[in-house]
């Protein structure tokens, strides 16, 4: 039989079997200015999963009056937060960048023999999910393994990022073996990790109010089968029987609303004002739905949400941080990765 070589030009071919690992959060404009943020919201508000309307009637909403007002507006808002003397800028880049990094340190035996690869993406803004994804490619890897760093399901998280995934594999001609990380809600060691953030918040001072603020999502997402709620709930409630928590100091709550239409109640921001007009001495809250701190925790929750409560009469305020690049919280990542992994390093 008479086999002609490989052309010069041809793809290169795996050896042996390699998994590409792939840490994914929501994303972060390149920097504070207007055309950073205006192109950053225009990625994230024209995603289908994020706003479900009609594209007409959303298109001309976005372009003719979001896009026109909300990036300086929003602009200000980062700049509170931006790591300005720090060459990621965002504290979300950041901390998904350690992360991974920790990861790799992880799996170093496997990094090191050429039998995993790690990196990580933004959905939303730079380091693109397809870059990355080729870029593993590039590397050898045959096998992926997407993380979603989002502990409860949402469409407009964990869905779209699988979106934008599957995007890239439809112009695959050899598509790699595809595996991605469920949502970890209920997971022991999230669970456990969450309490002993709290407990650490609470070492030198005793317990009164605890708020678990989530990020929301329309009402309507939810009534049309979304499970966000339910698995927030479910957090919510495995975390206050993990610290036994008086039920009558704890709450749950739900941020960042954006538009007219009704989303998942009770909100973040009227329950700090009532609590604040309640005469609580002292609120600790924190944000478990996000894998690290971002706009939404550092900005709204801890200096609006901070400046809310005491402008209304409350009295001390703490911000307990997200897991971040914490040893618990890398730990968990790690962990949840290896048990996706098996078989495959």
């Amino acid at each position: 039989m008479n086999v002609k070589p490989i052309p010069s030009d041809h793809p290169v071919l795996p050896r042996h079997p390699k998994t590409g690992i792939m840490l994914v959060n929501l994303g972060t404009p390149d920097g504070t200015d207007y055309r950073s943020m205006r192109r950053y919201l225009d990625q994230f508000l024209s995603d289908q999963r994020v706003v479900e309307a009609p594209r007409w009637l959303w298109w001309l909403i976005l372009n003719g009056i979001i896009l026109n007002t909300r990036p300086q507006k929003s602009g200000k808002a980062y700049d509170r937060v931006w790591l300005k003397d720090e060459p990621d800028g965002s504290p979300l880049r950041k901390f998904t960048r350690l992360q991974a990094e920790y990861v790799t340190d992880e799996l170093k035996d496997a990094v090191a023999g050429d039998r995993a690869c790690v990196t990580w993406a933004m959905r939303y803004g730079n380091p693109s999910i397809p870059l990355r994804l080729q870029e593993l490619k590039d590397a050898g890897c045959n096998r992926l393994l997407i993380v979603p760093l989002y502990p409860q399901y949402a469409a407009a998280t964990t869905a779209t990022v699988q979106d934008e995934v599957f995007k890239w594999m439809l112009k695959q001609r050899w598509q790699p073996a595809l595996r991605t990380v469920a949502p970890w809600h209920d997971h022991p060691d999230y669970i456990a990790a969450l309490a002993r953030s709290v407990e650490a918040a609470h070492k030198d001072r005793e317990r009164d109010h605890l708020l678990v603020s989530f990020h929301g999502i329309p009402k309507r997402y939810f009534v049309q089968g979304d499970p966000y709620h339910c698995q927030c709930m479910k957090t919510a409630r495995l975390l206050r029987e993990k610290l036994n928590w008086d039920e009558d100091h704890y709450h749950v709550s739900f941020q960042s609303r954006f538009g007219p239409e009704p989303w998942l109640k009770p909100y973040t921001d009227e329950t700090i004002e009532e609590l604040a007009h309640d005469g609580v001495k002292h609120l600790a809250i924190m944000a478990p739905g996000f894998a690290a701190d971002c706009l939404e925790t550092l900005e709204e929750l801890n200096m609006e949400g901070r400046e809310e409560f005491e402008e209304n009469g409350g009295g001390e305020f703490t911000y307990i941080p997200c897991l971040n690049a914490d040893p618990d919280g890398m730990d968990l990542i790690s962990t949840l990765i290896k048990e996706n992994i098996s078989g495959w390093i």
